[in-house]
């Protein structure tokens, strides 16, 4: 079982059942790439197809961060609290709204697979471009029409638009010229569905 990271407004669509894939940055990135069943293969060079085999000068093969039936266990910011004092903390989720007094919440990176609360089996894993993303991807990357970055900010005319909105959000200010929206990257585009602890 693998984990994987979500903030905590994805994690609300999620258990919303609004949410059921995820595209995640392909490093190395390259300006070439041909994907096969279980691999892609990135390079700066043309990629030409021979006989069924992949020929590229310099290609890397890069195999899929995760695998259709695999499970995955959502890491998610948290922490451990207890009401009343002298009692043994229980698990609360960011996610939820909480307010916490005196709580500092953790960072999903820190999350344990033992606090975890929701798991998800992979039904598919392919390599695009970001700009790929049609509106009915992006309605189930959980964003839709109406959606709005903060109560100041406009609200999204379409679904896809609030993606990108999401995806330059998530992106470190340093990282964007090579992984923001304007670099139309290499992503994973990762399928998903819930699934009960394994």
């Amino acid at each position: 079982m693998k984990p994987i990271l979500f903030n905590s407004e994805m994690v609300r669509a999620i258990l919303k059942n609004r949410k059921t894939v995820t595209r995640r940055v392909v490093k190395p990135q390259a300006r070439y790439c041909q994907m096969s069943m279980a691999s892609l293969v990135v390079s700066s060079e043309p990629i030409h197809i021979v006989d069924g085999l992949i020929d590229a000068t310099g290609a890397t093969v890069l195999s899929l961060p995760y695998r259709p039936g695999e499970i995955l266990y959502v890491r998610e910011a948290w922490a451990p609290w207890s009401r009343t004092e002298g009692t043994a903390p229980e698990i609360h989720y960011k996610a939820e709204g909480e307010t916490l007094p005196g709580v500092k919440w953790r960072p999903s990176i820190h999350m344990p697979r033992e606090a975890a609360r929701i798991f998800l089996r992979v039904t598919g894993v392919r390599g695009e471009r970001l700009w790929d993303i049609t509106e009915e991807q992006a309605e189930k990357e959980g964003l839709y029409k109406g959606w709005q970055a903060t109560e100041t900010s406009s609200w999204a005319s379409t679904a896809k638009q609030a993606f990108m909105w999401v995806w330059d959000q998530c992106v470190k200010p340093a990282d964007r010229a090579l992984y923001g929206w304007i670099a139309n990257p290499l992503v994973w585009v990762i399928e998903f569905e819930r699934t009960e602890k394994p």
